[in-house]
């Protein structure tokens, strides 16, 4: 098995550019300034997943939790899911090498055009032109497709029926997912979906187009160095301008030193909403000069994932799992459908309503899950006859986005990140989706369940899959803390008021400065490539992005087999 990542005992002291993170940002610009001839380094905090090795069986899952509260820190701090409980909001994350990609749902949508009317984005996300060369490069590498027997899918027949009682019926889902083989543009050669419905329990056939199967292969084969388990605490402006980088291992060494510095005078931070906000805040503490605005406009892209119980109408919402756990049956991609309401005098009255499927790897613990809510006949019964045949065959899932107010602020609490938005709760999003949602789940003869752990630690508190902001981009330092390209404004009194720390850039989800009311992976991906489409204009770097693999195709379990 030839794997993307090397063992960091082998880590230089000096690159050209340092990438830490490798979701949707990480990837795409460690590919482009690769292919472009610079030494790269990227460096992801999670461990690597092979095709194959995403947990399958309930302990495996377990396992891959790491949970942190206030006061408490649960599980490895390289499992794959990141569950963060606050005590406002609580937040997941994936984990991994391909960041949130290995554990979404792959729904690759723009979203509404007045989202970047709003003037809260700097003017020229609007005026160059390059966000649409963002987005048709970000749909040529993650090839996001609608399946092809979508309508067929129990789940999405049964949203079909029940979405009359809104009025507006569903259409099929782009989803980044090979419906048939394919050798995709970093010369991976993948199969085709079966159908199994564990997307967002990580996809062990090798259909979906995640970040380690795109971009990342092709940041390897043009040289990339690639190491996980290096978790980054914070970056430091050298005497002669360039960056200095610490980085903590997570790999359990025991030779050498646990924390080490690495140096470039291009650093990049990629580590996501969360990792990017905590690296820059505590960074500032240390003495780096940024924005007042570093950690404000939180935005949970008006998000919640929620339950209908006691349907009907056959849903099939449960991943199969690969190899299928029942011969013949077919769940679809996590999200196969979806209901889009518009609202044309109203952008934050839009929404968009998709059925969901959980992985096969949580089907054991769901009926225990809905005993907090006084449903222990029904979970008795499917803990007897399997969630496949009992009454959690009528389980609905569902993922919903829409817009909230962008308030939630980050700080650091004892060197470690915190979220505060006490009124998140009550931001008027939640009350339109559970309006719209008891509509579906009553239309399916069932009940709703907001939260089925609302019993438990999880509390009353509402989550979030969609973590954006904290370093919002703006117009200038007092409007944002970087600039459209993703260069981090310069802080001190001294600097003009749009000048930036040069070779300092944040390109994830944390640059969004607002709800973007759809699933954000495209539009990441989209402002990451646009970020590098300014680099090149700027260096003169190559940043062309056609298909210029001629050698044999690679396989999903071996993605770094390149020359």
């Amino acid at each position: 098995m030839s794997r993307l990542a090397t063992n960091l005992d082998s880590i230089k002291a000096r690159y050209d550019v340092i990438v830490v993170g490798s979701g949707y940002g990480g990837g795409v610009s460690a590919a482009r300034l690769a292919r472009a001839g610079k030494k790269v380094c990227v460096l992801e905090r999670g461990r690597e997943f092979v095709t194959g090795e995403f947990p399958s069986r309930f302990p495996d899952m377990r396992n891959e939790m790491q949970v942190t509260g206030k006061r408490f820190k649960t599980g490895k701090p390289t499992a794959l899911y990141d569950v963060r409980l606050g005590e406002d909001m609580h937040i997941l994350v994936g984990c991994g090498l391909g960041g949130g990609s290995l554990v979404n749902a792959g729904v690759s949508l723009r979203p509404d055009a007045r989202v970047f009317a709003d003037e809260v984005w700097p003017g020229q996300i609007r005026q160059d032109g390059l966000l649409d060369e963002g987005y048709a490069r970000a749909r040529r590498w993650l090839r996001p497709m609608q399946g092809p027997r979508a309508h067929e899918m129990t789940k999405f027949k049964a949203l079909a029926e029940t979405s009359k009682a809104l009025g507006v019926p569903p259409v099929k889902a782009p989803v980044a997912v090979a419906f048939a083989e394919t050798v995709n543009p970093a010369g991976i050669a993948q199969p085709a979906c079966t159908n199994c419905g564990d997307c967002v329990g990580g996809c062990n056939v090798g259909a979906k187009n995640t970040v380690a199967l795109t971009y990342l292969p092709e940041a390897r084969r043009h040289g990339a160095e690639i190491f996980t388990e290096a978790k980054v605490q914070f970056v430091e402006r050298l005497a002669s301008g360039d960056w200095c980088v610490t980085v903590e291992r997570l790999d359990g060494a025991r030779d050498g030193a646990l924390v080490f510095k690495i140096e470039a005078p291009m650093v990049i931070l990629a580590a996501g909403t969360l990792g990017s906000t905590e690296i820059l805040l505590r960074s500032r503490a240390r003495g780096l000069a940024v924005s007042d605005r570093l950690g404000h406009r939180f935005s949970a892209n008006g998000d919640i994932i929620a339950f209908g119980y006691g349907a009907k109408i056959p849903i099939s919402s449960i991943g199969v799992g690969h190899p299928k756990k029942i011969d013949g049956y077919d769940v679809g991609a996590s999200v196969s459908g979806q209901i889009e309401i518009v609202d044309p005098n109203d952008l934050s009255h839009s929404m968009t309503i998709q059925e969901g499927a959980m992985p096969s790897a949580l089907a054991p613990i769901l009926p225990v899950m809905f005993v907090p809510n006084g449903r222990i006949l029904g979970a008795l019964q499917s803990l007897v006859s399997g969630v496949y045949k009992g009454p959690f065959q009528s389980l609905q899932t569902f993922f919903a986005v829409s817009h909230d107010s962008a308030s939630g602020r980050f700080q650091l609490d004892d060197d470690r990140l915190s979220l505060s938005w006490p009124t998140a709760k009550d931001e008027p999003v939640y009350a339109r989706l559970d309006a719209a949602l008891e509509k579906i789940v009553s239309a399916a003869g069932g009940s709703y369940v907001k939260n089925p752990m609302a019993g438990t630690v999880m509390g009353h508190q509402p989550a979030t899959a969609h973590p954006l902001g904290g370093c919002g981009m703006g117009a200038d330092r007092a409007g944002g803390v970087v600039d459209h390209c993703g260069r981090v404004f310069d802080g001190r009194s001294s600097a003009g008021s749009t000048d930036v720390l040069g070779g300092l850039y944040v390109i994830d989800g944390s640059i969004i400065p607002r709800s973007l009311g759809c699933n954000p992976l495209l539009t990441i991906t989209a402002l990451a490539e646009r970020a590098m489409l300014h680099f090149g204009r700027e260096t003169g770097a190559d940043m062309t992005d056609d298909d210029r693999y001629g050698g044999r195709p690679m396989t999903v379990v071996a993605p770094g087999a390149v020359a």
